[in-house]
Order: C-alpha cells, then sequence, then structure tokens
C-alpha cells in the first residue's frame, strides 16, 4: 500500500505517550532496552532519559548538530555535522561522551538517521531515498531504496522501519517497513503518521519518534502489526 493510495486502508499510528522534550527541538532517538537517548538540534547535546520516570540520567555536549544515532552493543553512533559542515558518525560512549579518535564521514557528505542490524550500520540519506550500508571506514556496501524520502530510522526483527514523507511541509508521514528476511525486500507503508515526525526508536514494545518543532517525544503502536 503506497501513500499515493492517499491513506486509503491505511491504519494511523496509536499514540501511547506523548510528553515534553527534555530539550526544544529533539531530532535525534534511539533505545538502548532500558535507557531512551536523544539529540537536540537547539541544544547540541546528547541526553540519557529514563523513559519510566522521565527524567534525565545524563547528558553530555555534542561535538556539532546532531541528527541521527543507534545503539551498537553497549555505545552510540552519533550522525553530526562537525565545525566544517561534515556529516560525520562518533563514538559515543555512556558515561564518558564522545570519542575523538574515531570519526567515519558520511558517504556523499550527507545522511540524517542511523540504524544497526546486529553486525552493519546504516546510513540514511532523506532526498536521495536510500538507505547505505557501511563499514568501519565508511565504505559503501548494499543499498536499499525507499518509496519516500527517510527521516527516521530501526531496524527492528529483519526489517527496516523507516519514518518517511513525500513533502516535509504537510502532515503527511508513514511508517515505511522494508522487510529483507526474503530473496527480495519487501516495501510497504504500513501506518500514517499525522505530524511532522523525526526519528524512529523501538524498545521491545512500543516505537518511538519526535515531533520536533512541538518539542515532544511521542511513543506510539501500529494497530494490527506484529512487529
Amino acid at each position: 500500500m503506497w501513500a499515493g493510495d492517499a491513506f486509503s486502508g491505511m491504519v494511523k499510528i496509536e499514540e501511547m505517550l506523548r510528553l515534553p522534550s527534555p530539550a526544544p527541538r529533539p531530532q535525534a532517538l534511539a533505545h538502548d532496552g532500558e535507557t531512551l537517548w536523544m539529540g537536540s538540534l537547539a541544544t547540541n547535546r546528547v541526553y540519557a532519559i529514563d523513559p519510566t520516570h522521565w527524567t534525565v540520567k545524563e547528558e553530555m555536549s555534542a561535538p556539532g548538530p546532531t541528527f541521527g544515532m543507534t545503539v551498537v552493543g553497549d555505545e552510540l553512533r552519533v550522525l553530526l555535522e562537525d565545525g566544517e559542515e561534515r556529516r560525520v558518525i562518533r563514538q559515543y560512549i555512556p558515561g564518558h561522551g564522545f570519542r575523538s579518535n574515531h570519526v567515519i564521514a558520511c558517504p556523499d557528505n550527507t545522511g540524517s538517521q542511523l540504524g544497526f542490524d546486529g553486525e552493519r550500520l546504516y546510513v540514511s540519506q532523506w532526498y536521495n531515498k536510500k538507505v547505505l550500508a557501511i563499514d568501519d571506514n565508511g565504505t559503501v556496501g548494499k543499498v536499499i531504496t525507499s518509496p519516500h524520502g527517510i527521516c527516521g530510522q530501526v531496524f527492528v526483527n529483519g526489517c527496516f522501519y523507516l519514518m518517511t514523507t513525500d513533502n516535509e511541509d504537510t502532515n503527511d508521514f508513514y511508517i515505511t517497513r522494508i522487510d529483507m528476511r526474503g530473496d527480495t525486500p519487501k516495501v510497504e507503508d504500513v501506518a500514517q503518521v499525522p505530524f511532522q515526525a523525526r526519528a524512529l526508536a523501538f524498545d521491545g514494545q512500543r516505537f518511538w519518534t519526535n515531533h520536533r518543532e512541538a518539542h515532544e517525544i511521542v511513543a506510539f503502536t501500529i494497530p494490527g502489526l506484529t512487529v
């Protein structure tokens, strides 16, 4: 079911929580199973949020605007813009901050969201509508095509779930699933998101995203969808 079908038969997400962000303009999100990690474009800081009590357990300054992040083992990988206006990926060690000696340049100097499938890191390019697998040197491997622009990404149980849109100035946003478990990827829009969302994370039961310009963080499920 494509977005061009004008939402015919497409379910809307079911919001479970909508909470004020600890900092304005929340942009990047990741969930490690216990902690929700958020990066703010307003403060250039990374925040570790206790999702049960909605308190900040840790916050650190980032070396530039933070656009995307994902969990890799006990660490985070964070896509940000450095002082020379380059898009790069850096390691973040909880409790310590950003490592300075390991930086991966984003392919084509573009990218906003990150995902990790347990083996490889994936960079999404919004306007190119691509998800790129990269190695530790930034070399591109598999390239996955999305039907829409990509503004959120998380990998769950063999599938990419993408936050997507064809026009970021509208409220027509979607959850697009790309199922990688067969010989050929299966692409499907599975839900409508009726606000201008940024980022996507999964805590084992619920998805999380940002309503960035409302300065809110939203937890939601998709009716009828088993993840």
